[in-house]
């Protein structure tokens, strides 16, 4: 559950406005690399995170980034109030304005709508963190890109603030997967999947003897050790990798 707030993160006050800017900003708000992407993204991936570190961060900034998404909004729509048609048409907006007078539309700037084709939800911690990181670093890209557009301070100034909080997600991804790393085992980060792997006891075995094969000759004295038989799990498996076998 969440509490709403009426007020946004940072506040936007833009008193002239510009549809051509609005067509680039908007692709923060629908775009392959905006706020409803991230949100969707990490609120996703916490259901499958077996860590409660990195599932309160992603539970975290995907909230965060729905708040976001309502800054982006409020400049697209700040941006385009009070538009009259010579303005629209003079600006290019016309294609949009046919579609959507003047609503906030999640697509990107070039036109190209929403679609939850644009992040993914593995199911695996790592690849998980790692598209995480990636889709920050992106974002921030996506800001710089839009900050060398915008000459209007009012416009800029929250672009900054949003920019700023993607350097400051990247970072906390960056803590959070040094987190799950530690639950593994160093020698073979990639060894299985501890958000699937184990929940199937009676087929750790079979994890177990695919998975050691996989490693390469030369780093064969690392995969005896990391995939010792040490102990069993709750379903009595040998060579189960706990967590607690895992971190030893």
């Amino acid at each position: 559950m969440w509490k709403y707030e009426k007020r946004l993160q940072y506040p936007v006050k833009i008193s002239q406005p510009n549809p051509k800017l609005a067509q680039f900003i908007i692709s923060q708000y629908g775009g392959p690399d905006g706020e409803l992407s991230a949100s969707m993204r990490y609120l996703s991936q916490r259901y499958s995170m077996p860590y409660s570190i990195a599932k309160g961060t992603l539970t975290d900034i995907g909230t965060e980034e729905l708040g976001h998404l309502e800054i982006i909004g409020a400049i697209v729509h700040q941006l385009t109030k009070n538009l009259t048609p010579e303005e629209i048409e003079a600006s290019g907006f016309g294609p949009y304005y046919i579609d959507h007078t003047v609503g906030v539309w999640p697509q990107a700037a070039g036109g190209v709508p929403f679609n939850a084709c644009e992040f993914q939800v593995k199911g695996d911690p790592v690849t998980d963190l790692f598209e995480d990181l990636a889709a920050e670093q992106k974002a921030r890209s996506t800001y710089e890109n839009i900050l060398r557009m915008v000459k209007d301070p009012e416009v800029a100034d929250p672009i900054r603030f949003l920019r700023k909080r993607e350097i400051v997600h990247f970072q906390r991804f960056g803590e959070v997967l040094r987190d799950v790393q530690e639950h593994l085992n160093s020698r073979n980060f990639y060894a299985f999947n501890p958000a699937f792997d184990l929940l199937q006891g009676p087929s750790c075995n079979q994890v177990y003897s695919h998975r050691s094969s996989d490693i390469s000759d030369n780093r064969s004295s690392q995969s005896q050790s990391a995939f010792s038989p040490a102990s069993t799990c709750q379903n009595g498996c040998q060579g189960c990798m706990s967590t607690t076998q895992l971190k030893s």
